[in-house]
This record gives C-alpha cells, sequence and structure tokens, in this order.
C-alpha cells in the first residue's frame, strides 16, 4: 500500500514560491504523490525504443563471456573488475583514478552541453520507474485520474485486489532485477549455483539478494522520483554545470507568454500558451516547466509531448516547450558550441588518449621483486655472492603460469626457493615465492649493482624487472 497522501491540485500553488521547496512536498512538509498522466508522442516513442534496447543489454550482459571471462564484472568482494573481458586487480588502482577523473570531465562536458540528457534517456533509475513499473501501473490501476480516484476509495476488494496485484508484481519485478543486478558483481555462474544449491550452502548470498530486492521495491514503490530530487546529485549540479547556452527542456516564454485561455478570437496581445497545464500533469516530479529551469527537471520530454499535441489541436506551431538553450529562446540564439565545451573537450581527449595508452600497455602479468629485509648478502664458498629476494606476481590472464626467472646481460644465476625451478601462479590469481640471485664475486664492483631479472612462461618473455644487488665493496 501506498503511504498517507496528500492530493493538491499543481495550478492551486502560488507561483512565485515554487522554488522555496521541492515540487513534491507540500505547504506544511509534506509528501505530494504524484500521479503522472501517461504521455503520448514522439520523444515517448523514442525513450520507448531506448528502453528496449536498454533492457536487452542489461538481461543479457551477464550471460556474455569472452575467453572464459565475463564481459563485465564488478566484484568487489574480491577487488576484481572485468570491463570488456580484461580483468583489472588493485594494483591497476591508477588506471581506475584516471578512469574515474575522465568520467567525471565527460559529465562535466556532457551536462554543459546537453543538460540532463542522461537522466531522461538512458539513467537506469529513470528507465525502470517510467518505462517499467509505471506501465505496470498503468495496466493495473488505470490512468492518473483513476489512480487519484482509487487512492481517495476506501478499502474495498477491488482495490485490495488491485493494489495487492500491483506490489506483488512490483517485488516479483525486483527480485528479478536484484538477481541480475548481483550477477555483475559475483557472475552469472555463481549466482547460478545461489539459486541451484542448498539453501545453507548459500545464505549470504541469498540474503544479498533479499536485500537488494528490498531495495528495489521500497525505491519503485513507495520513493520513486525521490531519487532523482533529494538523493541523486546531479540535479543539484546543475546549477554549476549548466550556463545560457546549455541544451535543456525549455519553455518559450517568449512565444508563451502571457497566458489565456483558448479562444477562437484572435487575441494579438495573447500568448499561444493556454494554461491547459497538461505540461504538469504529465509530468514524472510534478514540477511546472514554464516557471524556467528547475533541479527537479530529468529532462524526460513529456511536457513536450503533451505541450505538441495541444499545440496541434489548437492549430498553433509545435515547439512551445523544446529542446533549446536559454539564450536560444532569450536572444533567438542557436546552441553554440562554446569555449568552455571546447576546452573541456580538448581535456577529455588528452585524458582519453592517456587512458587508452595505458590499457594497451597493461601488462597481463604484473611482478614485484624485493630484496628481503633485514638480510645482508651472503658468501657463496670463495669466489661468489648472494643475495636473497621475494617476488610477488599476479596474474591477469585465464591461464596457469609455471614462472621462471633469469638474468639478463649479466652472468649468474637464479635459484627459486621451492621443489620446482619456477613459482606456479593460477589464472587470474596471484602468486609470491623466494629465490637467490647468486653472482661471481669478480663482477661486484660496487655496493649496489642494478641488475635486470627476466620473467619467462616457458621461452616467452613476459616482462623484465629491474633491482639492486647489494655487496661487498672493493678494497
Amino acid at each position: 500500500m501506498e503511504p498517507e497522501i496528500n492530493i493538491f491540485p499543481v495550478s492551486t500553488e502560488k507561483k512565485e514560491s515554487f522554488r522555496d521547496r521541492i515540487a513534491t512536498v507540500d505547504p506544511s512538509g509534506k509528501r505530494k504523490w504524484i500521479f503522472a498522466q501517461k504521455p503520448t508522442g514522439k520523444w515517448y516513442s523514442a525513450r520507448t525504443y531506448i528502453s528496449w534496447f536498454f533492457f536487452i543489454l542489461f538481461f543479457s550482459l551477464p550471460f556474455i563471456y569472452v575467453h572464459g571471462r565475463p564481459l563485465f564484472l564488478f566484484d568487489v568482494t574480491q577487488a576484481r573488475f572485468i570491463i570488456f573481458g580484461k580483468v583489472f586487480w588493485p594494483q591497476d588502482f591508477f588506471i581506475f583514478g584516471l578512469a574515474m577523473i575522465t568520467f567525471i570531465v565527460f559529465i562535466v562536458l556532457f551536462t554543459a552541453a546537453f543538460g540532463r540528457l542522461f537522466c531522461g534517456w538512458v539513467c537506469p533509475q529513470t528507465i525502470f520507474m517510467e518505462m517499467f513499473f509505471r506501465k505496470i501501473e498503468y495496466f493495473i490501476e488505470g490512468n492518473a485520474a483513476e489512480q487519484r480516484l482509487l487512492a481517495r476509495a476506501p478499502w474495498t476488494g477491488k482495490k485490495l485486489f488491485k493494489k495487492a496485484g500491483k506490489h506483488f508484481l512490483f517485488f516479483l519485478f525486483s527480485f528479478v532485477i536484484a538477481n541480475f543486478f548481483l550477477a555483475y558483481i559475483i557472475g552469472i555462474k555463481a549466482l547460478g549455483k545461489i539459486i541451484t544449491e542448498p539453501v545453507h550452502e548459500h545464505v549470504g548470498g541469498l540474503l544479498s539478494i533479499l536485500i537488494f530486492s528490498g531495495i528495489f521495491y521500497a525505491v519503485y514503490a513507495y520513493f520513486r522520483e525521490q531519487v532523482c530530487t533529494v538523493v541523486c546529485p546531479y540535479g543539484r549540479l546543475q546549477s554549476v554545470l549548466l550556463d545560457r547556452n546549455s541544451m535543456i527542456v525549455a519553455y518559450d516564454h517568449k512565444r508563451g507568454e502571457p497566458r489565456g485561455k483558448f479562444t477562437k478570437k484572435v487575441m494579438h496581445e495573447q500568448g499561444d500558451c493556454i494554461d491547459c497545464m497538461q505540461c504538469v500533469k504529465v509530468c514524472p516530479t510534478g514540477i511546472d516547466i514554464r516557471n524556467g529551469t528547475q533541479m527537479e527537471c530529468v529532462g524526460c520530454t513529456a511536457c513536450i509531448d503533451a505541450c505538441d499535441a495541444i499545440m496541434d489541436k489548437i492549430n498553433k506551431p509545435l515547439g512551445l516547450i523544446r529542446y533549446a538553450s536559454e539564450n536560444g529562446i532569450g536572444n533567438r540564439e542557436p546552441l553554440k558550441y562554446t569555449g568552455r565545451m571546447k576546452l573541456y573537450t580538448i581535456l577529455l581527449g588528452v585524458l582519453l588518449l592517456l587512458l587508452g595508452f595505458l590499457l594497451f600497455t597493461r601488462k597481463e602479468v604484473d611482478a614485484t621483486i624485493m630484496r628481503t629485509p633485514g638480510m645482508l648478502y651472503q658468501q657463496r664458498g670463495t669466489d661468489s655472492i648472494s643475495n636473497l629476494y621475494n617476488i610477488k606476481v599476479a596474474n591477469k590472464t585465464i591461464d596457469r603460469i609455471p614462472l621462471q626467472l633469469k638474468l639478463e646481460g649479466i652472468n649468474g644465476q637464479v635459484e627459486i626457493i621451492g621443489e620446482h625451478n619456477s613459482i606456479t601462479v593460477k589464472e587470474e590469481g596471484q602468486g609470491s615465492g623466494t629465490f637467490f640471485v647468486v653472482l661471481p664475486a669478480k663482477i661486484i664492483h660496487e655496493r649496489k649493482l642494478p641488475i635486470r631479472i627476466g620473467l619467462y612462461n616457458e621461452k616467452e618473455k613476459i616482462d623484465e624487472i629491474s633491482t639492486n644487488f647489494l655487496g661487498p665493496v672493493a678494497e
């Protein structure tokens, strides 16, 4: 059941006070439940097609494997991330840091140029809420007017049936989404084990699924648009990232004002807006777009479709509400690619090139060699000196590697401590070992002698690491 709601016609709100509070809160501080009218039109149809593509991607990507790895996996429990089939470990943190900086610059550039286009068209919250759960609500409870009447109606068998059916479906689909969400964290194969194997073997996994299901259900059944207006920081960043040249969903006040009721008599002093309130009725966050740019606007274009439908009926030009910039409306200027946007683009290009270089040159086997702390050199007979080293290896491939070590460009030998003269590192795992480097005493002429150690997978050289060899100072 929905929480207690207060229903206020939006038209009765004092126009000059709309920025004093968010549109979903009444003057007493109580939440106003939004009964959004179902939009129709070309923009809504386009968003529907995009949502289908999103759903196909979301529900199919966990099943796609590349060279035995998931295409995408964000395993925070094991600090292992797979992106486009490539595995990233904590050793690759600097790449993630650069990727995050690149992403932030992209967000700044994209928002400066295109406003909240992301929110309205491809944000998962918007797509699931407006293109999935909202449609279930329309199917069961009817349109906005019928939903409003149902909310006011006393509890009867019919109301109980509809409410119970809606919330059952909401939780069922939230449970399905939670399973797929978890598949992006632990992998579809591990999820399959949780589903098919005895419950007592996967209590933690089952609990995670139920927790995520509860969160998604609460978001889509109750919290809804509050995620965008209260929780999400992106909307609050608009005031910093947008300027008067940014593309936004905007009302053409030059053409629409002064508003007046529709009449067949030509009124030269009257604008095209007939104050029909259709743009407000379809808004999923309950705002009046005619009041200007607002934090709650997610750029969903529902108001554009609603207004265009009215303009078409009264034989007025379309586009009273449209994608435009504030300068475009105020000064009749086209959208501009400003100097700020050009600077962001150059910076983004540099970051992308650097990120691409790091990804292209990234090592599949990452090793660290250090002399064993607290140990000096060791005398080997009368003519050799040895140093003891520790090695740690991260294998980012899907193959087990029997790692062999060889000295490069200098006489001497490497003696790995263990049964075999190699260090075995399991696939997508980490390994370690200890080894001696033995050099002839006659070639040591300084306290710290630079040496290079080659890492080999059988005959294939996969890396080379430089370190120092500590020896006696010649008299």
